[in-house]
């Protein structure tokens, strides 16, 4: 395992999304959003390039796991929890049309109001999530 002691691991990671993201846009003409990638995985066209992303992400998130010395992951549900609540997620984001990769790294990066507010809700939804499990007992 390789400790991150200058904790630059999310600098790097963040760089590469950046760059990935870039990639796909100048090469597919495409958006990185992950919520939209997985959906046209499942049920539309391009499923090689699309496959080959969701792969990439995978296995990137594997070898991160395995290289890196961090503090130890506890799951706080039971597997059936999480994917309930992993398939309501992905839900809720095709019904939004999009998701906080598409809309926070993709599309404030490209200077789309729509973007910028549907982050600014994502991640005041996020913050008050937050709160209201730290201080009220909810979900608990």
């Amino acid at each position: 395992m390789v400790a991150d002691p200058n904790g630059l691991g999310g600098l790097l990671g963040g760089v590469l999304i950046g760059l990935a993201s870039l990639l796909l846009l100048f090469a597919n003409g495409r958006i990185a959003g992950i919520s939209g990638i997985a959906d046209g995985l499942l049920f539309g066209p391009e499923r090689a390039w699309r496959g080959a992303f969701v792969l990439g992400l995978l296995t990137a998130g594997f070898i991160g796991f395995q290289s890196l010395d961090g503090p130890g992951l506890t799951m706080q549900a039971d597997g059936l929890r999480l994917g309930v609540a992993g398939l309501a997620v992905g839900y809720g984001t095709r019904l939004g049309s999009g998701c906080t990769s598409g809309h926070g790294v993709c599309g404030i990066g490209r200077r789309s109001p729509r973007s910028l507010v549907a982050t600014a809700i994502f991640m005041g939804v996020a913050v008050l999530t937050v709160w209201l499990v730290r201080h009220t007992g909810v979900a608990g």
